[in-house]
């Protein structure tokens, strides 16, 4: 409250949080540097791929299971899966960043990085799922299909992230470090 019994009010956000030119011209500012980073950085979004199925290695090779006949499809799918969140990555987090300190470009290349990479390799897994199942779902686009299909891939994600999460660890901590340090130093 203030002295006069009304409500206190909050006072202005810093000139790097305004948008002077209108809301906008803040806005395009963002996308068009986010477009910028994802297109400047989109050669190592392989990269980031090959760390993704090396995560997934790892743990298997930790945990006796390498062995198995499914490798290569876990493999290919953390690699596609780190290869497409990639660019989504550093698209959001450029723009999102776009002017401000060191500590918060790192916090949302982190946060960026972690939730697009396992979103991606989630929904890449749901839709293999789908196609496992699809034989005994209903004919394409009935009511019946629409619900199959969204339970499909709700169970298929849940199962994602009790299961493939997991295959993350050890090595997808010090990669994601890494790789956030990284996207830190390159934006601005």
């Amino acid at each position: 409250m203030s002295g006069n019994g009304s409500p206190a009010r909050l006072p202005p956000l810093p000139a790097e949080h305004t948008a002077p030119q209108g809301l906008g011209a803040w806005v395009a500012a963002r996308l068009q540097a986010g477009w910028r980073g994802a297109r400047d950085r989109l050669p190592l979004a392989p990269v980031w791929g090959v760390l993704m199925a090396l995560c997934a290695f790892t743990a298997l090779f930790l945990q006796g299971r390498v062995g198995t006949g499914q490798i290569a499809a876990i493999l290919l799918l953390f690699f596609a899966g780190g290869m497409l969140a990639f660019p989504i990555t550093v698209f959001l987090a450029q723009g999102l960043a776009l002017g401000r300190r060191a500590e918060t470009r790192f916090a949302g290349s982190f946060l960026c990085l972690t939730l697009s990479t396992i979103v991606v390799t989630a929904i890449l897994f749901a839709l293999q799922y789908r196609l496992f199942f699809a034989r005994w779902h209903a004919p394409f686009a009935t009511r019946i299909w629409f619900y199959q299909f969204a339970f499909t891939g709700a169970g298929a994600i849940y199962q994602f992230i009790v299961m493939g999460i997991r295959l993350y660890m050890p090595l997808g901590l010090p990669a994601l470090l890494g790789m956030s340090l990284w996207l830190t130093r390159v934006q601005r």
